[in-house]
Formats: structure tokens, sequence, C-alpha cells
């Protein structure tokens, strides 16, 4: 889940190997953007999430806000057109295959992700794409030479290419030592000059607020991991971050199109994008 009424928001389509009697990330996600693919037991999990932090839908629009830009960033200044975008979540309204191809109709891109539910609708969505441009892949995260050894992937990238690796508030769902293997196996296959994106979630501006809130994460079943700036920038090693670094989320390269939140460190998150040597 990337870091607003219950309403009467209709179930996502049944899928086989769907949980729907625990909260997913990816549904929360959802709903914390407004969407309509979740069930009771996600939008319940949402409200304790708000309740504990009711900036938070606003928070989880900046996070995707942010990913638009370095998708925009890496196609016209850096001359990437593929994306491995891992932790994909549901698809919703501007997606990463369509900010890249309104960048570069060129653009290739592959979405990795292990819920079902976010497969069903991602090859829904991807259906009446042209194909070889777009690519979802079902894979767990925490296995990244599966996620690599993936026949679609293959078929959609060229790995001898520079690639974009957008890693944006998937990793706070793992701990340590698992989060830095996932970086570090996924950016070991990609081509020198290839870019890592992360954004996280971090304690280091509201301590109190972000204790709370993971607590009501955990609570609902899921696991949450929040790092300091020095553990981020951890998640970095072996790549070189590009201007401005790693910087409070609504800091890097801030478009007045995205929403606004008037306190820079107001997005609990860490954000940087890197050049891998």
């Amino acid at each position: 889940m990337d870091w607003l009424t219950t309403g009467s928001a209709p179930p996502p389509h049944r899928t086989p190997g769907l949980d729907a009697a625990r909260p997913n990330p990816a549904r929360i996600y959802d709903y914390l953007l407004g969407g309509k693919d979740n069930f009771a037991v996600d939008r319940d999990a949402g409200d304790a999430l708000i309740a504990r932090l009711p900036t938070l839908p606003a928070m989880t629009r900046a996070v995707r806000d942010f990913l638009h830009r370095a998708v925009r960033h890496l196609v016209r200044v850096r001359g990437v057109r593929q994306f491995l975008d891992i932790g994909s979540g549901l698809p919703t309204a501007c997606n990463v295959h369509e900010v890249a191809l309104e960048a570069d109709p060129g653009a290739r891109v592959v979405y990795v992700d292990a819920d079902p539910v976010v497969a069903a609708h991602s090859r829904a969505l991807l259906a009446d794409h042209p194909g070889g441009s777009t690519a979802f892949v079902e894979a767990d995260a925490t296995d990244p030479a599966s996620v690599l050894a993936a026949p679609a992937l293959g078929a959609t990238l060229d790995l001898s290419e520079p690639v974009g690796l957008l890693v944006v508030d998937t990793l706070t769902y793992f701990p340590d030592p698992v989060a830095r293997d996932v970086v570090a196996t996924l950016l070991a296959a990609l081509a020198p000059g290839s870019y890592l994106t992360i954004s996280h979630p971090t304690p280091d501006f509201a301590p109190e607020a972000t204790r709370r809130t993971v607590a009501a994460v955990e609570r609902s079943g899921l696991s949450c991991t929040t790092r300091t700036q020095d553990e981020v920038r951890a998640l970095f090693a072996g790549t070189e971050l590009v201007e401005p670094g790693l910087v409070p989320l609504l800091s890097w390269h801030p478009d007045a199109r995205d929403a606004v939140v008037p306190d820079p460190c107001g997005v609990y998150a860490w954000a940087g994008v890197a050049r891998r040597r």
C-alpha cells in the first residue's frame, strides 16, 4: 500500500485465491484513493488508519503524484523508456504505462504484484493495450529471482538497456534484510544506467503519529516497517542519487498539478531517484 467516506462501494470482482475476510494492502490503498475495488474489511482498516492520521488520504494521493513525477522525469530528462513497477497495486487513474506512454509512445512497462485481485484487474486493463508495450507479472517481490525469470518480463523489457525500477511505498511491508535483498537483486539484473525510484514511510517527521498509524496497520494483521532517512538511504546502495537527493516526498521536483499539502514534511515519507553505476 502506498502510504474517503465508507459509503457502499461494490465489492471487487470475485477472483480465485481472493481472501475477502482479511484486509489487503492494495485494496486499502484503493480505498484511500477513493476507489471502489475494496471490501468492508478494507474500508474498516482504512478508517482505523484515518482515525489515527486524518491526513492519510491526502498523503496517499501525494505518493501517487510523486510516482507520476518520477516517471515523467525519467522519460523526459533521463531518457528511460522501460519501467519495472514492483508492488504496483490496483489499477487506478494515470497508471505508470499511461504516464510513460504520454511522454514517449515507445515506452514499455511491466507491473509486478502478488495479489490475485491486482492480477485480475491489471490483466483486464492491459487486455486491449497494444501488445509488447505493457505486461503484468503475478509474483511475490520477496522472491525477486521469480520476478526476473517471468516470461512476460523477458518478452517486454530488454534488461541490457536501462530500466526504471519503481519501488514506491512497497518496501514498508518488507522487514530487513528482505527489503535490501529485493532491491539489490533486482537492481543487479538491470543494465548500468538504470534508475531506482523509492518512496518510503518514515517516523522522522512525526514520530508519535507514525507510531499510532503503524500500530493500527499491525492490528489489522499487516506488517509495516517505517525507516529513518539513513535507513532509506541504505536501500540505494550501489547507486548515485540524482538531484535533489533523498528528500521529503513533497520536495522531490514539486509539480503544481499535484495534490497540495502545505507543510513540505506533511507527507511522512522520504523519496528519491538514483542511477545505477
